[in-house]
């Protein structure tokens, strides 16, 4: 039983180590409402659309990652003045 909680816990410390790296690399990802286009269609009229209102017609939002380690690190920065 203590092996397998050993195994977890090293496969569980493995993702979070590539989760910060990935973030590091990549901070931006896809937006969740409009799947990364930057528009939203509008269901009656197919070619109508407008800008997504969550990521500002970019397509893009930061990270859950990233904005933790930016909160983290601003508060080292404001600690240590």
């Amino acid at each position: 039983m203590d092996s397998l909680a050993l195994l977890a816990t090293l496969a569980l410390a493995g993702y979070a180590t590539l989760y910060i790296l990935a973030c590091a690399a990549f901070p931006f990802g896809n937006c969740r409402r409009c799947k990364g286009t930057g528009k939203l269609r509008n269901p009656l009229f197919r070619r109508m659309f407008r800008l997504c209102p969550r990521c500002d017609g970019t397509g893009r939002r930061v990270r859950i990652g990233r904005r933790i380690y930016e909160y983290l690190r601003s508060e080292h920065r404001n600690g240590t003045r």
